[in-house]
């Protein structure tokens, strides 16, 4: 478990599970709220502690990242957010793998490139990045008076230190990547970048290979 404090919001970070998921639990300033929630719904409510979930967001529908969306929702009353695209993925009326289900875990919100999430005092921007799914997107925030540090960039399978995420999956599309990986490009090059798998980055050093994806 690492505690990220040099960004403009406070993150708590798991490594779950037998593919090493990302889970991010991050202080929204009276509670917190939770980055795609796999496996272990007990382990991350320790994590959580004594704070108010106020909200469950997932980056997209795939198994390893909403593993454990169902029972936090039934434990904490949260409401649970993603894409329209990837709402019926995750409610369990489609399946990207029939081999690797879990549990459907209704949807509360959805929401569309664009659009600015507001969880306790932190607002969250939306930015739609298909390509390893039809509907992922990525959650940015930006530093403000109160909250100080560097801009964060929830990237879920999208972007990874050196690389981006998997597009031979069923539903993957190599095009819709490039174009996501050009939206992210334009970030704050002092953005940290938070992925689903393996290890923290930043835009700045994602860059030179990035810049090519806008050829």
């Amino acid at each position: 478990m690492d505690r990220i404090t040099s960004t403009c919001v406070s993150v708590t970070r798991l490594v779950m599970g037998m593919i090493d998921n990302n889970v991010y639990v991050v202080d929204d300033g009276g509670g917190c709220f939770i980055v795609d929630p796999t496996c272990d719904p007990d382990t991350i409510m320790e994590a959580v502690g004594d704070r108010k979930v106020d909200a469950i967001v997932l980056t997209h529908g795939h198994w390893d990242h909403v593993g454990a969306a169902h029972a936090l929702r039934e434990a904490t009353g949260a409401e649970v957010i993603c894409s329209a695209i990837e709402e019926p993925y995750i409610n369990g009326e489609k399946s990207f793998d029939e081999y690797t289900r879990c549990d459907p875990c209704s949807i509360d919100r959805t929401v569309a490139d664009g659009d600015v999430l507001e969880i306790g005092d932190v607002q969250l921007k939306v930015i739609a990045t298909p390509g390893h799914t039809p509907g992922g997107i990525c959650l940015y925030t930006a530093p403000t008076k109160d909250r100080p540090g560097y801009p964060v960039v929830f990237s879920g399978d999208t972007l990874f230190a050196g690389t981006h995420g998997r597009v031979d999956f069923e539903e993957g599309n190599i095009d819709d990547m490039r174009e996501s990986l050009v939206k992210l490009s334009y970030l704050p090059p002092e953005t940290v970048v938070m992925p689903g798998h393996n290890g923290l980055t930043a835009i700045a050093r994602e860059l030179g290979w990035l810049k090519i994806c806008r050829l």
